[in-house]
């Protein structure tokens, strides 16, 4: 079963990611046609409470889950990645960047799961460990206001480092412009690019 966690950021629960999001979630499964070979979930951390990362490194004393002595939302987003073959970010873009819950929650995966720092004790003797989530697959669906290519660069670029650095494999991106308030979102074009984006998609997890 190919197991899908889509993680919603934006603060608008009708807004134009979430409508593009669905898009994409709906084709995904009617590509598998019903059957019970997917399993998607979504999160929304709008609705979460997630901290930022205060680089305490209590993460690191044990390298064989991913953990925080954070008592927040966090750790159930982080027991759902580790049950996930596939993560889907999907945020708009707010200052060339996704929006804060989720650059927070991207700030402590990027400690809870990579055990490459050790602790403050020096409990592993300076040495790096694992990545608990190697292998796994990411994607992007992202909204923005400019060209993608001045306004999702930079975060898809992020992205792509933050992947190489955790053993993550980059699955790709969707990246919808919304032309203004006053226009329309979501139209035949952009639903087709979603349908065509949840077939990649499709094919990535079969590779």
């Amino acid at each position: 079963m190919d197991k899908i966690l889509i993680i919603k950021a934006s603060p608008r629960k009708n807004g134009n990611t979430n409508a593009l999001t669905d898009a994409f979630a709906a084709e995904l499964a009617k590509l598998y046609d019903g059957s019970d070979q997917i399993h998607i979930e979504e999160v929304d951390l709008y609705d979460m409470n997630i901290k930022p990362c205060v680089a305490c490194r209590c993460c690191q004393t044990d390298w064989t889950e991913a953990w925080c002595v954070q008592e927040d939302d966090a750790e159930s987003v982080f027991d759902k990645i580790t049950g996930s073959d596939l993560i889907v970010l999907a945020t708009p873009i707010y200052s060339w960047y996704c929006t804060a819950p989720l650059k927070a929650l991207l700030d402590r995966c990027v400690y809870a799961f990579n055990m490459y720092y050790d602790d403050a004790a020096g409990t592993h003797g300076g040495d790096r460990g694992p990545s608990l989530w190697q292998g796994k697959k990411l994607a992007l669906i992202v909204t923005c206001g400019y060209k993608p290519d001045k306004g999702a660069d930079l975060f898809e670029e992020g992205i792509k480092r933050y992947c190489k650095h955790s053993q993550l494999a980059y699955a790709g991106s969707l990246i919808e412009r919304h032309l203004g308030y006053n226009t329309i979102f979501m139209d035949e074009a952009k639903a087709a690019h979603a349908k065509a984006f949840a077939e990649r998609v499709k094919d990535e997890l079969g590779s």
